[in-house]
């Protein structure tokens, strides 16, 4: 498991989502390191991490623990953000504190559950990667930034990010978004014990921010709503995003 180490004090694990790599973090990395020690992580078969035999959430969970300190903060963003509560529901004693952002318990629609992407969306993106591997990619990435303020430059900075440490395989992107399409947490949150703070930009497609008040009410998550943002609140607003995070993982 590659995973970069920069900075010093609490120790504060930054995951990403599905396509990208640690990479994805430049923008707020440098100020971070300044509050925090980093453990920047590529996920199994992203960046310079090896993929794993099998890919669940629970198997890349454990794959990530077992890299990291005893006790440390985390962060995760969209499929991060799944991995990020896996952990600290499995590893209640050693999560101190959770921060999500542009995630949610459960990304598809159920009868339900309303607050995702349809179910067929994600399926079409599984069918389109055997054909067309870069141009699904970044279809991806535009549904990221739709909405956005700043929709060219999050664009422009997530086109960069995407291959700037090679390319995962196919096997390893269609682990992701079965992870995705099959994941649902939102029974066990009730289970959660470490404070939450849910970063969510106002205009995000992928994980509606209705999904995030669901998250705050059932969990007391304090809940930060970031106006013309989309899914990657911290690639436009960099500055508050770490102060929003720093706030609450120094409260």
């Amino acid at each position: 498991m590659h995973i970069e180490t920069i900075g010093s004090g609490p120790n504060l694990v930054l995951i990403h989502g599905w396509g990208m790599h640690g990479g994805v973090w430049g923008g707020v990395r440098d100020a971070l390191a300044r509050r925090f020690c980093l453990h920047i992580v590529d996920l199994p078969g992203y960046g310079a991490s090896p993929a794993l035999p099998a890919q669940d959430l629970e198997s890349v969970a454990h794959a990530v623990a077992g890299a990291l300190p005893d006790s440390f903060h985390v962060c995760g963003w969209s499929l991060g953000g799944l991995v990020a509560q896996e952990l600290a529901l499995t590893f209640p004693g050693r999560i101190e504190r959770l921060v999500l952002t542009g995630a949610t318990p459960c990304f598809t629609m159920r009868e339900d559950w309303s607050s995702a992407v349809p179910r067929e969306m994600l399926l079409e993106f599984a069918a389109a990667l055997e054909t067309d591997y870069e141009g699904t990619s970044k279809r991806f990435l535009a549904l990221q930034a739709r909405g956005d303020d700043a929709v060219k430059p999050v664009l422009k900075r997530l086109r960069e990010t995407l291959f700037a440490r090679g390319r995962p395989d196919g096997e390893t992107l269609r682990a992701g978004l079965r992870i995705l399409l099959e994941s649902d947490l939102r029974a066990r949150l009730a289970a959660l014990k470490a404070p939450a703070l849910l970063v969510q930009g106002e205009r995000d497609l992928l994980t509606p921010p209705a999904a995030a008040r669901w998250v705050a009410g059932q969990t007391g998550a304090r809940l930060e709503i970031v106006r013309g943002a989309a899914h990657a609140v911290f690639l436009p607003h960099p500055e508050l995003f770490v102060e929003t995070i720093t706030g609450f993982l120094h409260d």
